[in-house]
């Protein structure tokens, strides 16, 4: 049986404490009362809460201290905060200072009940993120990869599988997604890890340069080569050599490519000597290689050489579950580099950062926290603090779930925007809303990995509707949350 679940709850009204003490009691918590700020302190130092509850207004005390020394002192502690005399400018301060939602007295037995929920689970988010972070620190090659999202999982399982294997890597994947990270994981967990690692962005050279960049020249090869120079396939001898944007080598390169991935043999720009290597290649690209292949920009024997193993990388819109667990490693990093105190983003924010499509995927996430925390005012970061195109796009999530950041499964045809008219026919109003209503509810839970908790927020209704608009929509099928991984 899992133990009760216990609040400290801190009111200087002893009847109306005592009254609520005993009714929460009886919904299977364990409560502990404090009537003053010095006895809450004390009762904090005696015991782990999962949750405290106090009043703004302790006799001469101010309640507001109490939620500051908590964020300070007990961080992982969500508080809530209950007053007689809330104002707009009360809400937002008690927020900045760390409290997770403000209730009005008197409270209402079902609202009480509902934001200690979303306090517990937030709660219990912070800490899964907490340990996740913790596991992911320790895999080896993989500390600065941070993610909950299954398909990044499975792709750290691959990382584990292949890591040692001789066949070539081919990762593929958007802008900004991570390619080179995925990379320098692979050669970190793998034999070769005391080697080189050696990248090359092919998209930055003309053939020429690049030629000579990847195989090395002799002296006199062209104008300006008074020496013999290495090659990049060489300085990556023993180890690994990672090539990113192979998509835009020419046919000519791509030729030679081929030969040196086959038979790890090569001849320097302007040399007749073969030279042979000892190296590993990983190759990238954001481009779709089938479709060039087919367009004859990209050698079809080539693309079968490469893609022996291929790992695809989600977009961040993908899995936007990932996000808060970005913003918040970005936001201390930036915030050590810069020298600046800041305790995070508000929620109101959180929820833009979470609605955006980011087509610059984890890259612009990480510039767009860097900039928020340079140029705030305040220790808690606002969407005032966010650049206008993350907030002019966020208000128009809802209407794309066809197309930017569209879960597997759910085609453009079968959202909201696809209506047609004649589908109303022989049906009523309910039954023709069933389809759209399923689509935008599916997307959103495949969004925040079937955390059904974080789809109510996002919906803005709450769990229990949730839960029966899941049921009578045919959601709640487990199968449905395995079928796309």
């Amino acid at each position: 049986m899992m133990p009760a679940a216990s609040i400290l709850l801190v009111d200087d009204d002893q009847h109306l404490a005592t009254s609520l003490g005993e009714w929460l009691a009886e919904e299977g918590f364990e409560i502990h009362l404090a009537g003053t700020l010095e006895h809450a302190r004390q009762q904090l130092k005696q015991h782990a809460f999962e949750l405290v509850i106090t009043d703004l207004r302790l006799g001469g005390d101010d309640g507001m201290a109490l939620v500051k020394d908590i964020k300070r002192h007990h961080s992982e502690t969500p508080v809530l905060v209950m007053t007689g005399y809330a104002t707009p400018n009360t809400a937002v301060e008690a927020v900045r200072a760390g409290a997770v939602d403000l209730l009005t007295k008197p409270v209402i037995d079902d609202e009480l009940l509902l934001a200690i929920d979303r306090a517990m689970n937030q709660r219990q988010i912070e800490a899964e993120n907490e340990t996740l972070r913790r596991q992911l620190d320790q895999r080896s090659g993989l500390e600065n990869i941070l993610s909950h999202d299954y398909r990044m999982m499975k792709i750290f399982d691959v990382i584990d599988s292949v890591a040692d294997a001789k066949a070539s890597i081919l990762i593929t994947g958007e802008n900004g997604t991570g390619k080179s990270m995925i990379a320098r994981a692979i050669h970190n967990r793998c034999s070769r890890r005391s080697g080189p690692f050696v990248e090359v962005a092919c998209g930055a050279l003309p053939d020429t340069l690049l030629e000579s960049e990847l195989f090395g020249h002799v002296a006199g090869a062209y104008t300006g080569a008074n020496t013999d120079r290495r090659g990049k396939f060489e300085l990556a001898d023993g180890g690994t050599l990672f090539l990113d944007e192979i998509a835009t080598a020419t046919p000519a390169m791509q030729v030679k490519l081929l030969r040196v991935l086959q038979e790890l043999q090569f001849e320097p720009l302007g040399g007749m000597e073969t030279r042979s290597v000892d190296t590993r290649v990983i190759l990238a690209t954001n481009e779709n290689l089938d479709k060039a292949v087919v367009d004859g920009s990209f050698r079809q024997d080539l693309y079968y050489r490469i893609n022996v193993v291929n790992i695809v990388l989600p977009s961040l819109r993908e899995r936007t579950g990932d996000i808060p667990l970005l913003v918040d490693h970005f936001l201390r990093e930036a915030a050590e580099t810069a020298g600046r105190e800041v305790d995070g983003f508000d929620r109101e924010a959180m929820k833009c950062l979470q609605s955006y499509a980011w087509p610059g995927n984890v890259r612009q996430l990480e510039n767009v926290v860097e900039r928020a925390v340079l140029l705030a005012t305040d220790r808690v970061l606002t969407k005032d603090d966010l650049p206008p195109d993350v907030l002019g796009t966020s208000a128009n999530q809802h209407a794309s779930i066809g197309s930017v950041g569209q879960s597997p499964g759910v085609t453009a045809s079968s959202g909201p925007s696809s209506f047609n008219p004649a589908t109303l026919d022989g049906c009523s109003l309910r039954e023709a809303l069933e389809g759209p209503e399923r689509e935008i509810i599916l997307h959103s839970l495949r969004r925040h990995n079937w955390n059904r908790a974080a789809t109510a927020d996002e919906l803005e209704i709450n769990r229990t509707t949730l839960y029966k608009k899941m049921k009578r929509l045919g959601l709640d099928d487990p199968r449905l949350q395995y079928a796309n991984q």
